[in-house]
């Protein structure tokens, strides 16, 4: 009775071991990217023993890494996530800014839809090379090519997020899964976004998976580039970054993925909010009793302006408002440069844009159009000409046959995506980002 018993169970635990090889192998067969940004990442995260990041610090040993990452124009969310996810810059991606410029009634439109992303994508790259593809909290992505999605949709609200979630019923299963104590899922939080993640890798196993971590952002809005909010977020984000590596191991497909945290823009400190818009309400350019009448508004974007002019092409218009400008005296000028069409067209910006200001001195812009034109600021703010220290992002990637402990100088933000491009072997070529081949030991 025994020998059978003993004879039944070896052969239950042999069939048992052969599942668990067969289901590793499965796991195996193609290579996998997880590409985690966490917004407002700045590299002294990494650099600097302040911050308390010991999953960086301990990735930062085990890649290769960036001493600073060059942003997008302007340097915030949307337009900076979609340059990952293309490989170009915003005048060929059509992501212009977080939100629409509407000249004559501002609603609070955002860009949040795939379908108004002009370039292709990794995501349908990936799709198109038969791969499974997921995405978390991803600006633009709602609608996307996507297996498993769960989009960042600002403002739009959640009734939004769950209807265009993939597959349906995505967010109900992982409420009762993940979250089976929780009243409410809060998916701006990145205690909450990582156990997703986390969740999808293990059940899931995606070839590709962006993920956004958002709440160091908020943080540094909130306070400026330091305070314990800040420290908070810094730390809940590099907690983050753990659950997501464990996950990674717990898949059985550690010996095969590339992880690259990454970041969209860095962050100043505001002081002083400037108001262009006032200055031109002063020259006659628009009138602040009538959204509809004007011939010049600036779009502040945080720390940058945008100028348009009802018509494009009115260069006498765009004369008067340089003249408005470089007329204005040493303590109002200090605050600002400004960024001329040559300037915008090389950092692919908006091109229906006929110049920008980028603040200086502690400067972000505002939307008043009446008053005084320079008041007080405070918190912290991005969007500024990318040029700058405070402004760049940072980058860590690590892989099985990834160089250790490799600083690349300089970065941009469409090298991010040449790195998966290349690790995945996707079909891609509009992504005009430099190669990643030289960052590996061996052929990948």
């Amino acid at each position: 009775m025994n020998k059978t018993l003993n004879c039944i169970m070896k052969k239950i635990l042999s069939l048992l071991f052969a599942c668990f090889i067969a289901s590793m192998l499965k796991a195996q067969e193609h290579k996998h990217v997880i590409l985690v940004t966490i917004d407002g990442f700045r590299p002294d995260f990494y650099f600097d023993n302040k911050w308390n990041t010991p999953n960086l610090k301990q990735m930062l040993k085990e890649g290769v890494h960036a001493y600073g990452v060059n942003s997008v124009f302007p340097s915030v969310t949307y337009p900076s996530h979609t340059t990952i996810v293309t490989g170009v810059q915003p005048a060929d991606h059509g992501i212009y800014f977080n939100g629409v410029f509407e000249p004559d009634n501002a609603t609070g439109k955002i860009y949040w839809n795939f379908n108004e992303i002009t370039s292709p994508t990794i995501w349908k790259a990936a799709k198109s090379a038969g791969l499974k593809v997921a995405s978390l909290m991803w600006p633009a992505s709602a609608a996307a090519p996507i297996d498993f999605n769960i989009a960042d949709i600002g403002s739009m609200g959640e009734d939004i997020r769950e209807k265009y979630a993939q597959p349906q019923g995505i967010m109900d299963t992982i409420r009762k899964e993940v979250f089976p104590d929780k009243e409410e899922v809060k998916w701006g939080e990145d205690e909450y976004n990582a156990q997703v993640a986390a969740w999808v890798i293990r059940n899931k196993k995606p070839n590709l998976m962006t993920i956004h971590l958002i709440s160091v952002d908020h943080a540094e809005h909130t306070v400026g580039r330091e305070g314990q909010m800040v420290e908070d977020a810094v730390h809940e984000a590099d907690r983050s970054i753990g659950i997501i590596r464990q996950a990674i191991k717990d898949a059985g497909i550690a010996d095969n993925t590339l992880l690259i945290v990454t970041g969209d823009h860095g962050f100043y400190n505001v002081e002083k909010s400037i108001n262009p818009n006032v200055w031109l309400a002063k020259a006659g350019l628009l009138n602040p009793q009538d959204e509809s009448n004007w011939k010049a508004r600036f779009f502040p974007v945080g720390g940058a302006a945008f100028l348009f002019l009802r018509n494009e092409h009115d260069q006498q218009t765009k004369k008067e408002v340089l003249k408005t400008l470089k007329s204005l005296p040493t303590a109002d000028r200090k605050y600002f440069d400004i960024i001329d069409a040559k300037q915008l067209k090389k950092i692919g910006a908006n091109p229906h844009v006929a110049l920008a200001l980028s603040g200086l001195s502690g400067a972000a812009f505002g939307k008043e159009v009446m008053g005084d034109a320079i008041l007080a600021g405070e918190g912290g703010t991005h969007g500024y000409f990318p040029n700058t220290r405070n402004i760049q992002t940072g980058f860590i990637a690590v892989a099985p046959t990834m160089k250790q402990g490799v600083e690349i100088k300089e970065l941009d933000l469409r090298d991010v995506t040449v790195f998966v491009k290349e690790y995945l072997n996707l079909d891609l070529p509009t992504a005009k980002g430099r190669s990643s081949v030289g960052y590996y030991n061996a052929a990948n």
